[in-house]
Formats: structure tokens, C-alpha cells, sequence
């Protein structure tokens, strides 16, 4: 038989272990993560988010992934609530991952097109915002018009979250963030090459980099560069965090010692008549491996979907350099955890990420 005294020693050895333990992921990736609370925010654009609150949605996400993927748990944190989803725009990965998600937390998603709801046309963005808030707990709308979001969000009592504005996409940057995090283990320090249009994708990197101390290389041709206020704020958090900013037109230029190679279509929806003169504007863009061949030797590739032949070629598309699809099943992971943080006060149970 233990003696009690030795059997006491073990266990309080176990706990100041335990407790020394948690200290120094404490110490390395900051407390004011553990105790945030995102409950009741919307997210428009990751400029609203400090850099604490971004890596603390990334860790809801790693851990309900861990948690339900790789445990087989059963989460049911979002039961009883409903999330209305506004698609102004088709989508796979927005929609698949937010109704598949939602539901798997236990909630309702309904899914509401152009058909179903004439937002602006029949009934105002203010009108339809008062009304989803007594009938639903969040609503994500992908719109054409970034301003449409403001005005949902102003009217609205519930959170709002933009799944995709012509201005910003910070639902694909998340999940962008989080494939990068588990492909090297951390993302402070790597540089991230953009390598195409300057649109609401880019932006939404340029929103978030920084923060999490990822440099960012930028080629766009003359005249498909970013927003000049998103330039402007990029390069106030580029200065605060210490990290690069890099704008060219040069793709080979941005590519030189990257660790990720990133582009997007070169044709977004509403753009098809501009079609011709974009693939002869964006020529000498396409991300091939002779792109690569100027980047780091552990070089990635990310695509949020979908793909054209002309923005990046089949040997780097199909590669085991992309990262695309792991990205594209990350956009579920990511969704879900900024939904059980816009919408509840849970604490992931697996350690923090390292950033």
C-alpha cells in the first residue's frame, strides 16, 4: 500500500506541473487570448479585430476541429439558434461550409437567395435587418455591396458577419490563416506572396498580416492595385507589428524568398464583360513552378476557389505544394469558429495554437 503522504507528494507534483505547464503557453502566446470574448460582435472586416482576437478565433477553430473531426465529439453548442444566410452571389464553400457547420453545432440554417429575399429591391436593408434580428441569432450575408453589410449591421440587434462584400472576405482569410498554421506550426515570420488582383480577398489579408507577423509581397499589373484606404491602413499595421509590406507589379519580384505563393480569379463575378482585356492585362501572371522556383524551398500554394487554368497551371494546382483543398475544408472549421464565438462564451479545451 502507498503511504497517504507520498500518495499526496504525487499529486501535488502533478498539479504545480500542470499549472507550470499552462504558465508557459500562457507566457508564448499571451493570456488576454484565454479571456477574450468576441459574444455579440460582428465581423465585417478583420480591421475591427486586434490581433488577440483574430488568433483567438483561429484557436476556437483548430480546437472544434480537433474536438469534433479528430475526437468524435459531439458539440451541441449552438442548439436552438439560427443563422439566416443572404447569397446575393453563388457560392460552394460559403454555403456548404456555413449550413453544414451550423448544423453540425446543432443550429438551423436557412438559406435565403435573390429568389427568396429582394434585400434592397422590395424591402430595405434596414427593413430586412429589424426583421431577421426577431426571427434569427446571426445572419451572414454575401453581397454585392459592402455597404448593404454597414447598413444590416447598424439596424440589426444580432451579429452580422460578411461572407463575401466587393470590398473585403475575411471568412476565406480565417481560413487561409488556419491552413498556414497547421502546414508550418506558426505564422509569425512567414511572407505571404499575392500574385494577381487586388480585390476583396487581398484586402482581407492585408486587414489581418500584420497582426499575426506575416509579411506580405504584392503584384498586381498597373491598375488592378488594392484600395488606396486599405493600402493606407496595411501600411499603419505593417509599421506597428514590425512586418513587411512589399507593392509591385513584378510577379517575380513579390515571389523572391516566399514561403506561400496565393492568387484568386482574375474574374470575379459581375466582371465577365471585362473579361477579354483582364486575361490580356494579367498576362506573365499565371503561378507556375518557375514562380516557385524564386520562393523558399518549403513554398505553398493557396487558391480560395474556384480555379481557372490561366491563374495557375496543373503542375503547381495539383502538386503536394497546394494547399487548396485543405484550405477549402478549413473555410467549414473557420466558420463554425467564429460563429460559436460571435455567438457563445465557449473556451476551447485543447492548449493554444502557436502563432
Amino acid at each position: 500500500m502507498i503511504p497517504i503522504c507520498e500518495m499526496l507528494s504525487d499529486k501535488s507534483r502533478i498539479l504545480k506541473a500542470l499549472k507550470s505547464f499552462h504558465s508557459s503557453w500562457n507566457r508564448g502566446f499571451g493570456t488576454s487570448c484565454n479571456s477574450l470574448s468576441l459574444k455579440g460582435r460582428s465581423c465585417l472586416t478583420l480591421k475591427d479585430f486586434s490581433s488577440d482576437e483574430i488568433k483567438r478565433l483561429l484557436w476556437v477553430s483548430g480546437d472544434l476541429k480537433h474536438q469534433i473531426k479528430h475526437e468524435k465529439q459531439y458539440l451541441p453548442l449552438l442548439q436552438g439558434k439560427s443563422i439566416a444566410m443572404i447569397f446575393e452571389k453563388r457560392s460552394t464553400r460559403t454555403r456548404m461550409s456555413t449550413e453544414t457547420g451550423f448544423a453540425l453545432l446543432g443550429g438551423h440554417p436557412c438559406f435565403l437567395t435573390s429568389q427568396d429575399i429582394h434585400l434592397g429591391v422590395s424591402e430595405s436593408p434596414t427593413d430586412t435587418a429589424r426583421v431577421l434580428s426577431g426571427l434569427c441569432d446571426i445572419v451572414l450575408a454575401r453581397v454585392y455591396n459592402h455597404s448593404t453589410l454597414e447598413e444590416l449591421s447598424k439596424e440589426a440587434s444580432i451579429p452580422i458577419i460578411n461572407g463575401l462584400s466587393d470590398l473585403y472576405h475575411p471568412i476565406q482569410i480565417l481560413a487561409d490563416l488556419l491552413t498556414l498554421q497547421e502546414h508550418y506550426g506558426s505564422l509569425s515570420g512567414l511572407t505571404v506572396s499575392w500574385i494577381g488582383d487586388g480585390n476583396n480577398v487581398l484586402h482581407s489579408f492585408m486587414m489581418a498580416a500584420a497582426k499575426l507577423g506575416v509579411h506580405l509581397n504584392i503584384a498586381t499589373p498597373k491598375g488592378y492595385e488594392p484600395e488606396d484606404s486599405v493600402i493606407e491602413e496595411a501600411k499603419k499595421q505593417s509599421k506597428l507589428h514590425g512586418t513587411r509590406l512589399v507593392l509591385t507589379s513584378d510577379p517575380m519580384e513579390a515571389a523572391h524568398g516566399s514561403n506561400v505563393l496565393v492568387t484568386d480569379t482574375w474574374v470575379s463575378m459581375g466582371q465577365e464583360e471585362e473579361k477579354k482585356r483582364r486575361l490580356k492585362d494579367f498576362k506573365g501572371y499565371q503561378i507556375t513552378m518557375k514562380t516557385g522556383s524564386v520562393a523558399q524551398p518549403d513554398w505553398t500554394f493557396l487558391h480560395c476557389l474556384p480555379r481557372k487554368m490561366e491563374e495557375v497551371d496543373d503542375q503547381v494546382f495539383y502538386s503536394s505544394r497546394s494547399l487548396v483543398f485543405s484550405e477549402a475544408e478549413n473555410r467549414k472549421w473557420t466558420i463554425m469558429g467564429l460563429l460559436v464565438s460571435l455567438l457563445t462564451d465557449y473556451t476551447p479545451q485543447m492548449p493554444m495554437l502557436k502563432f
